[in-house]
């Protein structure tokens, strides 16, 4: 209930109990202006809706919980790492090194993928929300829910080395907590690992890129942009407000790159391939999840949203700029056993020969993928008062 309190003629309403209240403004900024917890809904842009995406709906006070959970270094076991430290709100959720740096300066083993490279998590991610139909976490798809995710992280030694247990107990020594839990979880205060994730979880699936110049394009376009399969209509495509050369750089991705990556920038259209990074693979990738031949040395494929920010690229961040990567699927593509097929041409790496000119468009069409609102929101940046 709220409570309210009249002081010369001024009213404050209490979203919390008047001392929780005081406990939480202490420590954190979770509540708006209207002393409110932030509004973590979804809405779908209608192209996204068509391609029959739709993200789930969340509980406001466990994305606030979840919130500053994700920001928390307290949770980390010698106190200076959180989930947000590898995930940067600036860089679309991202890191900008090759390998993110964990507790104790430790080395990770793959580049971080950045969060805000899809759509809506609970869209299409995670077997509870989504069943068998699901695209699981990591590089190596070897997470099947933003819980277990959650779990990997914080509890790899390489990042936050922490038993949940510890986590537990880090999080009950916190006096800002016990509001927060009070207020996601019916008024019981009580910690303990399934809430923990479950807020972390909500937090995540809140998230998403869908305001993109390429959706405000995407969305006046009358027909439909998603596809099925290797199909992929040769006839051009002209989205209004795009530029030629954004258009042309659209069209350019749509026939080379849109039959794994997703024409609409929605689901990707494939859970992991080998794009041929090199002829010879030590990093198994989904192959060591799976045990399966085919699956070895090839990753989780992404869709490219906000691919602008998010440098270095793919599972080793090999690559520093959208350059590199453009020209690597120009020339560079190599002769790995499980290349895909959509990489191949009479059994051998295709060569797309991007001209200097389609290089340029391809880039500046990358461009309108960049989501300016999502990385200035403040529902998802740092709670903890600086």
């Amino acid at each position: 209930m709220f409570i309210a309190s009249c002081n010369n003629s001024n009213i404050d309403i209490y979203y919390f109990a008047p001392q929780d209240e005081a406990v939480v403004k202490q420590y954190l900024n979770v509540l708006n202006q209207d002393n409110l917890p932030e509004n973590y809904a979804v809405s779908f842009p209608k192209h996204l809706r068509q391609s029959g995406l739709f993200p789930r709906p969340v509980s406001n006070e466990k994305a606030m919980l979840g919130r500053v959970l994700f920001y928390d270094k307290k949770l980390s076991k010698d106190g200076k790492i959180s989930c947000a430290s590898c995930h940067k709100q600036n860089i679309a959720f991202g890191d900008d090194a090759k390998v993110s740096k964990g507790v104790y300066d430790r080395s990770g083993d793959r580049n971080s993928i950045p969060l805000a490279s899809v759509s809506n998590f609970s869209a299409y991610y995670g077997t509870d929300l989504n069943g068998s139909n699901a695209v699981p976490f990591f590089w190596d798809n070897r997470a099947n829910t933003v819980a277990e995710q959650a779990i990997g992280a914080i509890e790899n030694e390489k990042e936050m080395d922490m038993h949940m247990s510890d986590v537990e107990i880090a999080v009950n020594a916190q006096p800002y907590y016990a509001p927060l839990f009070k207020k996601a979880f019916a008024g019981d205060d009580a910690v303990s690992k399934e809430k923990v994730l479950e807020a972390i979880a909500d937090f995540i699936n809140a998230m998403g890129s869908y305001q993109s110049p390429f959706d405000a394009a995407a969305n006046q376009y009358n027909g439909q942009l998603a596809f099925l399969g290797q199909y992929v209509d040769p006839k051009k495509i002209t989205l209004s407000g795009f530029t030629d050369q954004q258009n042309e750089g659209y069209n350019l991705y749509r026939v080379n790159c849109a039959s794994c990556h997703s024409a609409n920038m929605g689901r990707p259209m494939l859970i992991n391939a080998n794009n041929g990074l090199d002829e010879v693979t030590t990093d198994r990738g989904v192959g060591k999840t799976t045990g399966r031949s085919g699956d070895e040395g090839t990753f989780k494929v992404p869709t490219l949203r906000n691919i602008a920010l998010s440098a270095p690229y793919m599972h080793d961040g090999r690559f520093a700029t959208v350059e590199d990567v453009i020209e690597h699927y120009s020339s560079g593509i190599q002769d790995h056993p499980n290349l895909h097929s959509r990489l191949q041409v009479s059994g051998n790496p295709k060569r797309m020969n991007f001209t200097s000119a389609q290089k340029q468009a391809l880039k500046v069409f990358f461009d309108t993928l960049t989501d300016e609102t999502l990385l200035a929101e403040v529902k998802f940046s740092d709670p903890f008062k600086q």
